[in-house]
């Protein structure tokens, strides 16, 4: 490991001194917020995977219905049905902090009573049910988009991070540590070469 370039005085090894000491610290407090971090990210995780195999499932559910509601409807009256919002709902977007990193937050907001986009004597009981399914599946894929950005963007912090306490560990921490034994061993070595020409001065006279 290099050396850092510094003149080998007391002065400059008690300042390399203060400097690793606060190297050390910062690397346990970087090390431990990465372990934490992580074990926060094992659980989003998780509930991602559990939401995302909900929703999938659900989806396949609405799909098949919508296609039994179409088989049922003459084209131009299922497209002209389905193409009206069954409810108005609106988004209301912020942030929260997990582990240092700001998040997003979304909250759904119904506007208005909602209901069925179309007269009842218009379409089927089928499209009934399937409108009905899937208005209450969006308030779980908004919560899925949530918890990916979540993952996506905890995973770029933790490796940040880890790249920080990549760096303390096998970069900064050794190449003070390589320094501040240079110093120490000039420094006796300059001890010693005063203490001999005391000795010699000391024997001429």
């Amino acid at each position: 490991m290099a050396r850092l370039n510094v003149n080998p005085t007391r002065m400059e090894l008690k300042k390399l001194q203060a400097r690793l000491n606060t190297a050390i610290r910062g690397h346990k407090l970087l090390k431990d917020k990465s372990d934490e971090m992580v074990r926060v990210f094992t659980v989003i995780i998780r509930e991602d995977k559990a939401l995302r195999e909900k929703v999938e499932s659900e989806l396949s559910r609405v799909m098949k219905q919508f296609a039994v509601a179409r088989s049922v409807t003459a084209s131009y009256a299922a497209e002209s049905a389905f193409a009206m919002p069954a409810v108005a709902v609106r988004a209301e977007c912020g942030v929260e902090s997990v582990m240092g990193v700001e998040v997003p937050k979304v909250e759904l907001v119904k506007e208005g009573k909602g209901g069925l986009p179309y007269a009842f004597a218009e379409m089927t009981s089928e499209a009934d049910y399937s409108v009905e399914m899937i208005s209450a599946l969006l308030p779980d894929l908004v919560q899925l988009a949530q918890t990916e950005k979540r993952v996506r963007m905890l995973a770029e912090e933790i490796e940040r991070n880890k790249r920080r306490v990549n760096a303390l560990e096998y970069v900064m921490i050794p190449q003070l540590e390589e320094t501040i034994k240079y110093i120490k061993d000039k420094l006796s070595e300059n001890e010693r070469a005063a203490i001999v020409r005391m000795m010699k001065v000391k024997n001429k006279s």
